[in-house]
C-alpha cells in the first residue's frame, strides 16, 4: 500500500513538472504567434497575448489528440520508459528552453521535447529503445515545416500584392490590420493544436506506465486534455517578450499585409501537421513563414545572418536537449532508484 502511494505521489510530481514545460512552451512561443501582429503595431502587446492564449486554449474543441498519440506511442519503446525517464525528458526540454529563452533565440519547445524523450530513453536502453517510423517522421518535418511556411507566406504575400495591386497603402494597411486579428487567432489555434498535445503526449506515456490508462485514447482522463490546453494558454498569456523582437522585426520588417500572410501560411501548415497527428516546430513554421514574405519582396530584405543564427539554435536542440536529458536521467537513476 506503501509503495502504491509513493508512485501515486510521484505520478502527481511528474504530471505537475510535465505542466510546468507546458507553461514554458507557451511562454517561450508566445513570440511565434504575437510578435508580427504586436510589430505591426496591430495590438498592444497586453491585448495580443489575451488574443492568442484565447485562441490556444480554444485549440481544445476543434482537433483531436493524433498528435499526443505519435509522442505517447510513437517516438520511444513504451516498455523502456518510467518515471526516470520521464523525468529526465522533462528537464532536458525544460533547460534547452530556458537557456535559449534568456538569450532571446526562438528555437523548438517541440524540438526540445522530442530530444529529451530520445536522450533519457537513449541513456537508459540505448538507441535500440527509440521507434525509426515515429522519429523519421518527426525529422522529415524539421525541414518539411518550415519550407512550407515560406512557400505560403511567399505565395500569400504575391497574392496578395496582386490582388491590391491598384490600392493605396493606407487603404491596404488599414484592410490587413483588420485581417491580421483573424490570422493571428488561426496561428494561435494552430499553435494550441500542436503544442498543447505535446505535453499530453507526455502525461499519457506516464499514465499508461503507471497502469491509469491504455493506449486507447478513450482511457485518457479529459481533465489532462483540459490541464494541458490551460497550461499553454497561461504561457502565452505571460509571455516570452525576450523573443518577440528577434521574431517581428530582426528576421524582416514587417507591415500589417506581412504579417498577415506570415501568419496565415503558418496556420496552415499546422492545421496540415496537425491533422495527420505529426509534431512540427511551431518556431521552424512561423520563421519559414516570415522568410517566405520578406524574401517575396527582395531577396535583401531578410536579415540573412539572423535567420543563420536562428537555423543554427534548430540544428543544435535536440543533440543539445537530448545531452541534457540523459544527465538528468542518470542524477535521478542514481539519487533515486
Amino acid at each position: 500500500m506503501e509503495g502504491g502511494a509513493t508512485i501515486l505521489w510521484v505520478l502527481v510530481l511528474l504530471i505537475a513538472l510535465a505542466l510546468a514545460f507546458d507553461f514554458m512552451n507557451g511562454f517561450h512561443d508566445a513570440a511565434n504567434a504575437i510578435a508580427t501582429i504586436v510589430s505591426t503595431g496591430v495590438l498592444k502587446p497586453g491585448q495580443a497575448v489575451l488574443w492568442a492564449a484565447t485562441f490556444n486554449f480554444i485549440a481544445l474543441f476543434i482537433f483531436g489528440l493524433s498528435v499526443a498519440a505519435t509522442i505517447g506511442k510513437g517516438m520511444v519503446d513504451s516498455n523502456v520508459v518510467d518515471y526516470h525517464v520521464i523525468f529526465g525528458a522533462l528537464v532536458g526540454a525544460i533547460a534547452w528552453n530556458f537557456i535559449t529563452w534568456y538569450f532571446g533565440i526562438p528555437s523548438s519547445s517541440s524540438h526540445a521535447l522530442i530530444g529529451g524523450m530520445i536522450g533519457a530513453a537513449v541513456a537508459k536502453a540505448g538507441t535500440g529503445a527509440l521507434l525509426s517510423a515515429g522519429i523519421l517522421k518527426t525529422v522529415v518535418f524539421i525541414l518539411l515545416s518550415p519550407t512550407l511556411g515560406f512557400v505560403l507566406g511567399a505565395l500569400l504575400m504575391l497574392l496578395v500584392s496582386w490582388v491590391f495591386r491598384r490600392s493605396t497603402q493606407r487603404r491596404v494597411d488599414k484592410w490587413f490590420r483588420r485581417g491580421q486579428l483573424v490570422s493571428c487567432a488561426l496561428y494561435s489555434l494552430g499553435h494550441g493544436s500542436n503544442d498543447a498535445q505535446k505535453t499530453l503526449g507526455i502525461i499519457w506515456l506516464m499514465l499508461i506506465t503507471a497502469g491509469y490508462a491504455s493506449t486507447d485514447v478513450k482511457t485518457l482522463p479529459y481533465w489532462t486534455i483540459v490541464a494541458c490546453y490551460a497550461a499553454i494558454s497561461l504561457g502565452t498569456l505571460f509571455g516570452g517578450w525576450r523573443i518577440v523582437k528577434t521574431m517581428g522585426q530582426r528576421i524582416t520588417k514587417l507591415k500589417p499585409v506581412g504579417g498577415f500572410c506570415a501568419e496565415t501560411g503558418g496556420a496552415i501548415t499546422l492545421f496540415i501537421a496537425s491533422s495527420f497527428g505529426i509534431p512540427v516546430s511551431t518556431t521552424h513554421t512561423i520563421t519559414g513563414a516570415i522568410v517566405g514574405v520578406g524574401a517575396s519582396r527582395k531577396l535583401s530584405a531578410v536579415r540573412w545572418g539572423v535567420a543563420g543564427n536562428i537555423v543554427w539554435a534548430w540544428v543544435f536542440t535536440i543533440p543539445a536537449s537530448a545531452f541534457m536529458a540523459a544527465v538528468a536521467w542518470w542524477l535521478s537513476y542514481r539519487v533515486f532508484d
